[in-house]
């Protein structure tokens, strides 16, 4: 009998990168309304460890749930999917 399990896993844009290690990710959603039948976003906001600190702000990042690493944070980073997206060259 194996006890591996298979985490969840989760893409999302890298919010906020000024604490050592951690960063924060917003995952967004598209569910339902009940009633409506409109599609709403719904989004939440995870700590995620980065151990290299390699995560910018705007990233579009890859984490995966694991063990609990400190009070908030039971999110660890994957791998970095898609860059910021820049204005670079632009006049103004």
């Amino acid at each position: 009998m194996s006890t591996e399990k298979n985490p969840r896993s989760l893409v999302g844009t890298v919010v906020s990168n000024r604490m050592d290690k951690t960063v924060v990710v917003l995952v967004e959603r598209r569910v339902q309304h009940p009633l409506y039948k409109k599609y709403i976003r719904r989004s939440k906001k995870f700590h995620a460890h980065d151990a290299d600190n390699v995560c910018n702000i705007g990233d579009v990042v890859r984490i995966e749930e694991c063990r609990p690493i400190s009070k908030t944070k039971t999110w660890r980073l994957v791998s970095v999917v898609g860059g910021a997206m820049t204005d670079e060259g632009g006049d103004l």
